[in-house]
């Protein structure tokens, strides 16, 4: 595995100015091998370009060829939802709807396993990660172990998840 400490200035240079070019994840990873001589899978190159901060650039013929892709950078963008229970549908009284408000963000780049992730801010502050896998099994792992959302807090994250994929 490597990781952006094990590269030069130079090399890191080079693998931005190959984003900047227009190279995707692919194309960037057959020239690490090929001009810089590092063997590394596609998940080390995904890594590593997350590592560096270096964006992808998405063209836009690609996302319209079909409305599957299409669809795909759309739920991949990021998104964020900031807002009571009843701005999503739900029946809470508008005072409290500072109270329990809950934040959404859907990560860009989606993690290792999963169909869609994102972070969570619960109404009391605490953060999660959550993610729906393959299965169609939704995830949530808060940062402070044995954390259990209340369930207004609950309702609107399977709410936000609902509204994400219905589209």
């Amino acid at each position: 595995m490597i990781s952006s400490s094990d590269l030069s200035k130079e090399q890191k240079a080079a693998i931005a100015q190959w984003a900047e070019e227009g190279a995707d994840l692919p194309d960037i990873q057959k020239r690490l091998k090929g001009e810089l001589g590092l063997n590394v899978t596609y998940m080390d190159a995904r890594l590593l370009v997350l590592d560096l901060g270096i964006q992808i650039k998405v063209e836009e013929e690609e996302e319209t060829n079909s409305s599957g892709e299409a669809q795909e950078v759309q739920i991949q963008e990021e998104v964020t939802f900031s807002g009571p229970p009843e701005a999503l549908g739900g029946d809470a009284p508008l005072g409290e709807a500072s109270a329990n408000s809950v934040e959404f963000t859907t990560d860009e780049v989606t993690r290792p396993g999963a169909v869609v992730s994102g972070g969570i801010t619960f109404s009391d502050g605490v953060k999660a990660v959550w993610l729906v896998d393959e299965y169609g099994r939704p995830g949530l792992e808060p940062e402070t172990p044995g954390y259990q959302p209340s369930e207004a807090d609950l309702g609107e994250f399977e709410k936000h998840l609902r509204t994400l994929l219905q589209g």
